[in-house]
Formats: structure tokens, C-alpha cells, sequence
């Protein structure tokens, strides 16, 4: 008696039925779990992570050199563009005192001495002066000059200086004054296929974004040396990963390039 051709008593549509089951398991185990976890930069990834991260769902960033809460969250502080009030004269006048102590790097008002690698902070939105030492304090942001100092600052004490440095113009090189640099293609219009956005979106002067640095003018050395630090994942204090991000997808000749244009403005 002949059995109906869609039923597991019949032999041959088990026999296809179980092959097709292990076809699918082995091809599922392949693709979630034995890829991901061997081209994955963490050999520590879970099994649930390897999945998540084979199917396409974010993670949330582990940095494994900071400890609890810290290891989960890039920063302490909460961005907003009402983070900051307006800079007041005595904000700046205890900030002006305060930044006695930061002179040998960042200069008397905010412009570092050429040659070294300290950023410049004259100028620079008060927003994010502020949240680079908020985050330098929490250790979220890794240094071993700027956390023994940011350590003995209060949450006053941070905002002034932040007042302080966004009052101050920043002291353009003679040697730079005559140069026009092209805009590279990366600062313009960025690259939309690697997901690397235009840097001027976000680091142009007349872009009023919290708790972003303007660009402009800052030492070669130290943007090469930031660029390179969200390219590996030293540096981690960036809010949703976007530096991270988009530095991963640079090759060195493109941090070179970047370092050297911004340097020159």
C-alpha cells in the first residue's frame, strides 16, 4: 500500500525532510555563530553577541578597561544644546584663574605652544570643553596628564574653564596665514558608501552642535594621534559610536590627509 507522498510515513519525505533540517542548522551555525566569532575583534563574544551581531543588531559598546557603568556608557554627561548657559564674567574671571594651572600646555589663553601635541581650546564652544573634562574625571575619556588634573575639579570649576577658553580667540600661526588649502572630498561631502559622514557637518565653525570641538587650527600630531585612537577603540567617549564609526572605515592615508588640512586652517 502506497503511503501519501506528504507524510512522515513515508520514508522518502523524512529522509528529505531531515536532510534539509541539517542543511539548514549546519548553514545557520556557520553564519551566526562560527563567522561572526571568528572575525570578531573581541574572542570573548558570547554566543547570544555572535548571533545578535550576525542578524545585524547593534551591541552596546563594552569598553573593557574601565570598570561597572563605565564600560557601557561613552560619557557621563548629557548632551544637549542647553547643556551650557551663556558665559557670564565671573564664570570667566574664576576660569581665567583656573587656567593658570593649564597653561604650560594649552598657553596662556588657550593656544598651545607649537610643536606640542596639546589641542588648542581657544575658541572652542564651551559645551565641549566642558564635557571633555567631565569625561576625562570619570575616566571615560583615558590620559595620564589630563586625569590626576581633572580629578580635582568640581562640576563649577569645569564649566568655568569651558567659559573661560570659549572667550578666547585662538592665535593664528603667521606661516598659515597665507594658505588655502583644497577642501578634501572627506571634509565636504564625506564618503556616503563607507558611512563616513562629511566632517563639516558637525566640526565647521558656524555649526553650533553640543559638545563638538571645532577643528580648525588644531596641532597635526594631536588630530592624527585622536583620529587614530577612535580608529582602534582606545578612545571611546563619543556619543552612538559616530567617530568610532567613521574613523574605522579610514585608511592612515586619509587620517594623514585630514590631520594635515585641519592643522592648516
Amino acid at each position: 500500500m502506497n503511503e501519501p507522498l506528504f507524510s512522515f510515513k513515508n520514508r522518502w519525505f523524512t529522509i528529505s525532510v531531515g536532510a534539509l533540517l541539517v542543511i539548514f542548522l549546519a548553514a545557520a551555525f556557520v553564519g551566526l555563530v562560527w563567522l561572526p566569532r571568528a572575525h570578531a575583534q573581541d574572542p570573548n563574544l558570547s554566543l547570544w553577541d555572535a548571533i545578535c551581531s550576525a542578524a545585524g543588531a547593534p551591541r552596546t559598546f563594552q569598553n573593557a578597561g574601565l570598570p561597572d557603568e563605565r564600560a557601557v556608557f561613552p560619557s557621563s554627561v548629557i548632551v544637549s544644546n542647553e547643556m551650557m548657559g551663556p558665559p557670564d564674567a565671573v564664570s570667566v574671571g574664576r576660569g581665567a584663574t583656573l587656567a593658570l594651572q593649564c597653561s604650560m600646555c594649552h598657553g596662556a589663553r588657550g593656544t598651545a605652544s607649537s610643536g606640542t601635541d596639546a589641542p588648542h581650546l581657544a575658541g572652542q564652544p564651551p559645551s565641549s570643553t566642558y564635557k571633555q573634562l567631565r569625561d576625562y574625571k570619570s575616566g571615560h575619556r583615558i590620559s595620564a596628564v589630563m586625569q590626576p588634573l581633572a580629578t580635582n575639579l568640581s562640576d563649577q570649576d569645569m564649566r568655568d574653564l569651558a567659559a573661560f577658553y570659549s572667550q578666547q580667540t585662538r592665535e593664528t600661526l603667521i606661516r598659515h596665514a597665507a594658505l588655502a588649502p583644497e577642501v578634501p572630498r572627506l571634509v565636504s561631502n564625506g564618503s556616503p558608501m563607507r558611512n563616513i559622514g562629511a566632517c563639516a557637518t558637525c566640526h565647521s565653525p558656524g555649526v553650533a552642535r553640543a559638545a563638538t570641538p571645532i577643528l580648525d587650527g588644531l596641532p597635526e600630531a594631536y588630530l592624527r594621534k585622536q583620529l587614530e585612537a577612535f580608529k582602534s577603540g582606545r578612545r571611546a567617549n563619543d556619543i552612538n559610536q559616530q567617530m568610532r564609526n567613521a574613523a574605522h572605515q579610514l585608511t592612515e592615508q586619509e587620517i594623514d590627509l585630514l590631520a594635515k588640512y585641519y592643522a592648516s586652517r
